[in-house]
């Protein structure tokens, strides 16, 4: 008898999700393995945040599925994923201590000591309050926060979106040396030229629909551009 081979990270079977009778995903398949950076790239607009946030269960969808490990989503997905939304979630009257307390409780694959180790590489310390810092130290804050989690898919939303430079090349070093090993991740953005250095599958979001996927590598050998030039070629960029 041939052992069972385990079921994908993550698996999309034709997802759908419509607002007000206008579709915004339409018939979304996708399969996500492990140990794995996908970038899910397109345009504002394209529908990656609404795709992020229902594999989430921020939104429902209108038609479709999607297993996390071979299961619905639910408790189970949400204690195994972690999320960076594109928008800061942390309420800046707090202290770092607090919010470092506040993922310590509430997740069980937090790991504090890595949490503060990376503070004290930015020279943060837990006493300091959220509104004191600079924006680009709250980014970099809540991507710690995300990044101490050892789940085995971490999903983020525009982590370079209204960051400078230095502050990107910061929290690509901190996505590639951080996730736990054999976890994947999956990164929303449409700032190719930015991030696809660490990208080994890439993902391509056209008015809800993909109409593109492949390994990076393979994508750049076969039409002899990098992913940013052929990004700007299949949306007129």
């Amino acid at each position: 008898m041939k052992p069972k081979s385990n079921p994908p990270l993550l698996e999309i079977s034709h997802l759908e999700k419509t607002f007000d009778k206008t579709p915004v995903l339409k018939d979304i398949n996708l399969t996500l393995k492990s140990g794995k950076i996908y970038g899910l790239l397109g345009k504002n607009g394209a529908g990656k945040s609404t795709l992020i946030k229902t594999i989430n269960t921020l939104l429902l969808p209108t038609a479709g599925a999607i297993k996390f490990k071979g299961k619905p989503l639910g408790v189970f997905s949400k204690s195994h994923i972690s999320y960076l939304p594109e928008r800061t979630y942390l309420d800046l009257w707090t202290t770092i201590k607090y919010n470092l307390d506040l993922f310590d409780s509430f997740y069980q694959d937090f790991d504090r000591k890595k949490a503060v180790k990376m503070l004290k590489s930015l020279d943060l310390n837990e006493s300091m309050k959220l509104h004191k810092i600079s924006k680009g130290m709250q980014e970099k804050l809540q991507l710690v926060l995300v990044m101490s989690r050892k789940a085995d898919l971490y999903i983020l939303d525009e982590p370079l979106g209204g960051v400078d430079p230095a502050t990107r090349d910061y929290i690509l070093d901190t996505i590639l040396t951080n996730f736990a090993d054999g976890s994947s991740v999956l990164i929303s953005t449409h700032l190719i030229s930015d991030i696809e250095r660490i990208l080994d599958e890439v993902i391509f979001l056209d008015h809800g629909e993909i109409i593109l996927t492949g390994d990076a590598d393979s994508l750049r050998e076969k039409n002899h551009k990098s992913i940013d030039q052929l990004f700007r070629s299949k949306f007129k960029c």
